[in-house]
């Protein structure tokens, strides 16, 4: 499947099979999250690959987590040093990885993870104190065959401008 597709099929999974996942498949999602952009190429990101079960159920527990996170085969902590564009920096990272696991047949979703739950989960995964837990990303194979749909999305026409903003962006070639 190529970048296109991929970014025009990708659909958040939440149900996954047992299935564990081939090293050479997740290295494979590593590798993209470790090729990525980053503000002025210092590369801040960690990905803590959690396989263990009871790990990843603890965290889910620990950090309010929606509960499908720990029925899938792993999850990837999206751990970022504290750098100028943390955030943006990370999306950069998961989106790129989630983009590879899709082309492979493997779902994902982004995960947020309340505030307040950040410190004891933290603790919990042993990340030091100075880096900023952004994610716990769930990797698996959808658990059915999910039908690639249309999704709902507005106009091109009403999300984009021209030179400047109260001008429209001509989209009918």
């Amino acid at each position: 499947m190529n970048v296109y597709e991929c970014a025009k099929t990708k659909m958040a999974v939440r149900n996954f099979k047992k299935d564990s996942l081939p090293d050479s498949l997740i290295l494979r999602i590593l590798e993209a999250g470790r090729y990525a952009p980053s503000s002025d190429n210092y590369q801040p990101w960690h990905f803590l690959v959690i396989k263990d079960t009871s790990v990843l159920q603890n965290a889910v527990k620990i950090g309010g987590i929606r509960p499908f996170v720990a029925e899938a085969p792993i999850g990837i902590a999206i751990i970022m040093e504290n750098y100028d564009r943390p955030l943006l920096d990370a999306g950069r990272a998961l989106q790129q990885m989630q983009l590879v696991a899709w082309s492979d047949g493997i779902g994902s979703c982004f995960v947020g993870i309340p505030p307040d739950n950040i410190p004891s989960l933290k603790e919990f995964l042993r990340i030091p104190e100075e880096f900023e837990l952004i994610s716990i990303m769930p990797f698996g194979f959808p658990k059915s065959n999910m039908k690639i749909r249309s999704k709902r999305r507005k106009p091109l026409s009403k999300i984009t401008h021209s030179d400047f903003f109260d001008n429209e962006y001509e989209t009918h070639y």
